[in-house]
């Protein structure tokens, strides 16, 4: 039991591997036929076919753990083989007859893309309920606008070509081609990075800048291009050694080419008398870096103010580091709020629109989720979906289990018992789907409430930046979101991608800070999962600061549409301002 608990609260890295590869063929075989458009209102027979119960447990990210001798350790009968993650044509359906405006979520994508280059693209609708939020038109125009401009200014572009040399050079702007780039800088877990780049996209969207992710070794393999015609994906052919591009992943918030930095020292920047900023240089720089990390500091934070973003729309390049979902903090930017309110007339479904337009599974991914959903998932009537993450380590796992089991029968998300039968099988038509860093909780679980419930990997620890161990993360948060209801972690990015991309407001464990000596900080075991006021992710390190007031303000009180958040108090995020709970 100790070394379950230390396994069930471990949280560094551990090697990778593949799997067995007759359990990969059991899995296949048993997905042998996949219709290519799934179908959610199968009969009552055919959901009992597979009784799962959704419980998916969140791991941060995904990494395979070994034995010495390199096999699966403690690989339960339904976890993901790495064998999945592949993109062999025999095991796909053919491509539909023609593109319906459900495959292209009512205008949102674009059918620039062929069928096969990314099948996720055309065939996520069918994994996931109809729902009631539509783009809207303005947001589709301006999609179709960054479409453009990514195409005319980015990579493999004469324009691109030259934008780098002058970079390079320090010229600064050149010629009236208009392009202006935002570069992101891959930071932290997946999580963190799929809501930092749907910041930055959205940012860029409103600036009109190309926006170039620089997305280490493994974006290419997790996500198919979202821009038609052309890469979002930073490349360096033809920067020079010393091009300020070769070395994103060494600033840091002190950086002398930080805004922050500029601003505190006051040499390149002037302030007037009423308050304006301008470059005190005949020129702007070439480029600048904005530091919007962790605990960012005050002069960090005035990126959020209308008169320092008229001085960044005078630089050409922006480099962006941020593992923060900045998106609140852009609408109450002035500049920005009456475009975001024309383009999100729903305040609650930003990410819900941009994560669905940005992040398309690669093909070996998507094979892994469809095949894993098949397997397990579809025959169930109703998915529950529980994310657990445990971020301290003193925190007994006994106390995270008893938390969970009180918030799933306290809601009547799951019974208080279900009958197994003799082959393992639950009588249950529920299904629970189980994504954990450890296996504890899936044992537990499965105890408790017998073959229904599934775990696609228990990896160990998390590791960032290694490609197979984001390959089953981004695969678990996909089959998160086809659950029908989502019990997730407190504090956890990878529980707010899941919930944006399903458009459910999850019930969230509460937990202590990460910083808290206590774990049972802040814990009340009357409320062990309130209901999440909107299915946004949270913003946990907003600026207070008033630019035009000069102090600070309650963030929560300037518009109806900004609230805080139920699993950090001083986090803020968007809820639909018709909202009752207003």
């Amino acid at each position: 039991m100790q070394q379950q608990q230390q396994q069930a609260n471990s949280s560094s890295s551990s090697p990778a591997a593949s799997s067995s590869s007759h359990a990969a063929a059991a899995i296949l075989a048993a997905a042998s036929w996949l219709p290519w458009w799934p179908s959610r209102t199968r009969s009552c027979a055919a959901r009992r076919a597979l009784p799962a119960v959704c419980v998916a447990a969140a791991v941060a990210t995904a990494v395979i753990v070994l034995t010495a001798d390199g096999g699966w350790w403690g690989r339960a009968p339904d976890e993901m083989p790495a064998s999945l993650f592949s993109d062999d044509p025999r095991d796909w359906e053919p491509p539909p007859s023609n593109i319906t405006a459900d495959h292209l979520l009512d205008g949102l994508l674009t059918a620039d893309f062929s069928f096969e280059s990314c099948r996720s693209r055309y065939e996520f609708a069918g994994y996931h309920k109809k729902s009631s939020h539509k783009p809207s038109p303005y947001l589709i125009a301006k999609l179709r606008k960054q479409e453009a401009l990514q195409k005319r200014c980015g990579p493999g572009t004469t324009t691109y070509e030259n934008a780098v040399r002058r970079l390079d050079s320090g010229e600064g702007v050149g010629g009236d081609d208009g392009c202006r780039y935002l570069v992101y800088i891959s930071y932290r877990g997946l999580g963190n990075r799929m809501l930092a780049i749907t910041s930055s996209f959205l940012y860029a969207v409103l600036t009109e800048r190309v926006l170039l992710v620089d997305g280490g070794r493994d974006a290419g393999e997790l996500f198919c291009e979202p821009f038609p015609g052309t890469t979002w994906l930073l490349q360096l052919a033809g920067a020079g050694w010393f091009s300020p591009l070769r070395s994103l992943q060494g600033y840091l918030g002190g950086s002398k080419q930080s805004l922050g930095n500029m601003l505190q020292s006051g040499g390149p920047v002037s302030v007037s008398a009423d308050g304006n900023v301008s470059w005190s240089a005949p020129r702007p720089p070439t480029y600048l870096y904005v530091h919007l990390a962790g605990r960012y500091g005050f002069h960090d934070s005035l990126f959020f103010c209308g008169a320092h973003q008229r001085l960044l729309g005078e630089v050409p390049w922006l480099f962006l580091w941020t593992d923060n979902y900045i998106v609140p903090g852009l609408f109450l930017t002035p500049p920005f709020r009456g475009e975001l309110e024309a383009m999100f007339p729903e305040k609650d479904a930003v990410f819900y629109h941009l994560g669905h337009y940005l992040f398309h599974p690669a093909n070996p991914v998507w094979h892994a989720v469809t095949r894993y959903y098949w397997s397990n998932l579809a025959g169930a009537a109703r998915r529950v979906g529980v994310q657990i993450r445990v971020f301290q380590k003193n925190q007994p796992p006994q106390a995270v289990l008893d938390q969970l089991l009180s918030c799933v029968r306290g809601e009547g998300l799951l019974q208080e018992t279900t009958t197994v039968a003799a082959n393992g099988t639950s009588s249950s038509d529920t299904a629970v789907l189980v994504t954990s860093l450890s296996s504890w909780y899936y044992e537990r679980l499965r105890d408790e409430y017998g073959g229904g419930v599934h775990q696609p990997s228990h990896e160990g620890r998390q590791r960032w930046h290694d490609a197979a161990h984001d390959m089953r993360a981004l695969s678990e948060m996909v089959l998160l979101s086809m659950c029908d209801e989502l019990v997730t972690s407190g504090y956890s990015t990878f529980g707010y991608v899941a919930q944006g991309l399903a458009g459910l407001r999850p019930w969230v464990m509460t937990r202590a800070p990460m910083w808290a000596d206590d774990w049972t900080e802040g814990l009340d075991p009357r409320e062990p999962c309130p209901r999440a006021i909107s299915v946004e992710p949270c913003f946990h390190s907003p600026s207070a600061y008033d630019c035009a007031a000069g102090r600070d303000v309650e963030l929560d009180k300037v518009t109806p549409y900004i609230r805080h958040c139920v699993d950090v108090k001083w986090g803020i995020k968007l809820v639909n301002e018709s909202s009752s709970q207003w």
